[in-house]
């Protein structure tokens, strides 16, 4: 019976989320018979953290799910006694990076993919507080279908799982990496407000991703594919296509990423910074590793405190760090580009090494293309006025720390990178140091309410 993990990190309220999740798990054990390790990695305040650990408790028990849920200290202890198993050096450093006192989005699945390795599980299943599933026919639209049904398998034997196969039959010897869909509803990142007040300040802030260099046309692209998912239109018949995986249309509340990926390559660890957990996406496509695209997409909504007061300034502030980031993330993805299948070894596997070369080299890019970012979206924010105006007076003295953080998120992944074979490795030998919350097979054991993760 193959073990798999379905986690829901959170730091905020999600009780309802996490019974939804749960019927997801249940859904996937009687299905395809597997083992599913419930895996909910909670931040959240204390009184939502007691909501959260009923929620679990209240899980009806179902042969072949165990539910753990991980408050920040039960991650912690974790990951110190990994850290020591790997014998590497900086190890508080490393603790920094795998659960930061800030918001991270790709430590959090760091720790996900950590704690996966000590389950034993061959593939991780993320979804995301913020999200809801579809409804059908009078049943929930669970993307875990796809998701069991071809994730890890060669490609030539998964197409027998998909509706249609526009894989390269060069490709078909590889296993299926990664398989995901998107969302309908509010745009991805939270800049729906924007995009309404003036849809000019919407594309030049949206188009401030973009690469050095790209040109109009290709900026005007990027902006119409940003951020929107799967569009509007509700599910009524699957569609699962075989090929490399199409980027633009997965997201990261409805992914499963199959375990030689992600033990070999961390996610950025960096801190307050939105995207830091797709880097994984793009890996895998440009590695020339299979995928498969669906359409059973979440729902996406948002919580209301990222649009007043210190959660506004918070989230902005992590979209600011977004753009910065891609100063050293687009020579990352280009470079990855050009070697595409060559980061493979002759099984398949991604070389690590490669990766944090790419990275490493990344972190010497002048910085003049940020300062021009910085300064237009000063432009931008002020000519939206009001809390947008005032959210430009507040990072306004903070541009020079922001610059050399984002320079110093990239050398931190490189370092993550380096040391992230042997943690892996570490978490793999600890079974008598399973995480909290572990039950028997044939029900769950509820672990004692626990913080963990970012999104």
């Amino acid at each position: 019976m193959r073990a798999v993990c379905l986690t829901l990190p959170t730091n905020r309220e999600c009780a309802d989320t996490i019974t939804a999740v749960g019927a997801e798990a249940a859904h996937a054990a009687r299905a395809f018979g597997a083992r599913v390790h419930l895996l909910v990695l909670d931040s959240a305040v204390p009184a939502a953290r007691a909501r959260h650990a009923a929620a679990v408790a209240a899980l009806p028990p179902t042969r072949g799910v165990t539910a753990h849920h991980l408050d920040e200290d039960a991650q912690r202890a974790f990951l110190r006694r990994v850290i020591e198993r790997a014998d590497l050096p900086g190890p508080d450093r490393l603790l920094e990076l795998m659960l930061p006192d800030a918001v991270s989005y790709g430590a959090c699945t760091n720790r996900a993919f950590l704690l996966a390795a000590a389950l034993g599980c061959t593939s991780v299943h993320r979804r995301d507080s913020d999200s809801r599933y579809q409804w059908h026919d009078g049943a929930p639209v669970f993307p875990i279908d796809h998701e069991l049904a071809t994730i890890g398998l060669k490609a030539a034997d998964a197409a027998a799982a998909v509706t249609e196969n526009t894989l390269d039959p060069a490709h078909a010897g590889k296993p299926v990496a990664l398989v995901g869909a998107s969302f309908i509803g509010e745009l991805s990142v939270d800049l729906g407000e924007i995009r309404a007040l003036d849809p000019d300040v919407y594309h030049d802030l949206v188009a401030l991703w973009a690469p050095t260099g790209a040109t109009e046309e290709e900026r005007r692209e990027l902006v119409a594919e940003s951020f929107t998912g799967g569009g509007a239109e509700p599910f009524s018949a699957d569609r699962a296509v075989l090929d490399r995986p199409d980027i633009w249309r997965i997201d990261m509340c409805n992914i499963a990423l199959d375990h030689e990926v992600y033990e070999r390559v961390p996610l950025p660890p960096a801190t307050d910074t939105i995207g830091s957990d797709y880097f994984l996406h793009h890996l895998v496509h440009d590695a020339t590793l299979p995928g498969v695209t669906h359409n059973r997409h979440i729902v996406n909504y948002y919580t209301p405190e990222r649009r007043t007061g210190a959660g506004f300034t918070a989230y902005q502030e992590r979209y600011a760090k977004f753009l910065l980031s891609m100063l050293y993330l687009h020579p990352v993805y280009s470079e990855m580009e050009r070697a595409g299948d060559t980061l493979l070894d002759e099984h398949h596997h991604v070389r690590p090494g490669a990766i944090a070369d790419f990275a490493r080299r990344s972190a010497a890019t002048d910085r003049a293309e940020n300062h021009r970012r910085l300064a237009e979206l000063d432009r931008c924010h002020r000519r939206l006025g009001g809390k947008y105006a005032e959210f430009a007076d507040h990072l306004a003295p903070r541009r020079a720390r922001l610059l050399d953080e984002a320079q110093a998120d990239i050398e931190d992944f490189a370092l993550l990178i380096d040391a992230w074979g042997p943690l892996v490795r570490a978490s793999k030998a600890t079974p008598a140091d399973r995480p909290q919350g572990e039950g028997r097979s044939g029900g769950s054991r509820r672990a004692p309410a626990a913080p963990g993760v970012h999104t």
